[in-house]
């Protein structure tokens, strides 16, 4: 199996912000980031991007438990 690896830069400011909104609601990262790209009127590309890195660690890490 092919192992990949996504690197994104995102702000760190945001990063934090959306980890402590996270906690607060007792939501993981990347249920934060659905939960407002849902609310949202206009895209947000880091947070989409985000979303996708989290997607792909999670699915990596289902694969290496099988």
């Amino acid at each position: 199996m092919t192992r990949v690896i996504l690197e994104i830069e995102i702000d760190t400011q945001l990063y934090r912000l959306l980890k402590s909104s996270a906690e607060n609601h007792h939501l993981s990262l990347e249920e934060e980031c659905c939960r407002r790209l849902e609310a949202a009127e206009r895209r947000s590309c880091y947070l989409q991007a985000l979303l996708a890195e989290l997607r792909a660690e999670d699915e990596q890490r289902r694969a290496n438990s099988q």
